[in-house]
Order: structure tokens, then sequence, then C-alpha cells
């Protein structure tokens, strides 16, 4: 069992910076692979990022490629969301989550999940 608690969202402005951070309770945080996954309001739960349970792989989408970046810490059971140059269409509640399997299918593959924080960019 994993418990996920999300923190960093807030507001920024069109070409700032936030990072997001996720703790996670559990002794075997370090096997899991971890993923961020976003919200928007009417529409479905999109994949943000995913790391392997040795930060070795990482994995982005096209939509935020080159400007999010997806860490984790397993000495401090953390995971973290680096996001720059946000922009607009960012705006969401983003989620973390973990899986036990290597490969998970986004987002079925996923067996937890957090509660969400919000991001808001404004233009």
């Amino acid at each position: 069992q994993v418990q996920l608690v999300e923190s960093g969202g807030g507001l920024v402005q069109a070409g700032g910076s936030l990072r997001l951070s996720c703790a996670a309770s559990g002794r075997t945080f370090n096997t899991y692979t971890l993923g961020w996954f976003r919200q928007a309001p009417g529409k479905e739960r999109e994949f943000v990022a995913a790391i392997s349970w040795n930060g070795g792989s990482t994995n982005y989408p096209d939509s935020v490629k080159g400007r999010f970046t997806i860490s984790r810490d397993n000495a401090k059971n953390t995971v973290y969301l680096q996001m720059n140059s946000l922009k607009p269409e960012d705006t969401a509640v983003y989620y973390c989550a973990a899986s036990i399997q290597m490969r998970p299918s986004p987002p079925r593959g996923y067996d937890y999940w957090g509660q969400g924080t919000q991001v808001t960019v404004s233009s």
C-alpha cells in the first residue's frame, strides 16, 4: 500500500515555473514506477511524465517534452515534477501516481493515486 500526497501547486504567469512534489508513504517506494498526470475541467486525465524505479528511465508526451522534468529521491520517498515555460493550457489538477509495473500503460496501469494539486497558469 502506498499513500501519495502532492504539494507545490499554485498560480503562476505564463512563462513561469513551478515545482511539484509528491511525498509517499510505504517502505517499498523505491520499487514503484511513478508518474504524473493532469486533468483540466471537462477533459480526460492526461499522462504528463513517468520515471522508473531507479530514475534511470523517463517518459514524456510531446506536449510537455523539453519543458517538464520528472525526478525522484528514493531516500526521501519523494517524486518531483519541475515545470518550466508554463502555458495557460497547462492549467489543471496535477496528480502523482504509483505503479508496481515496470512499464505501466497510463492511466490504468497505475495502482495508487494522490488527491491532486491545482496548477493555474495565467496569460
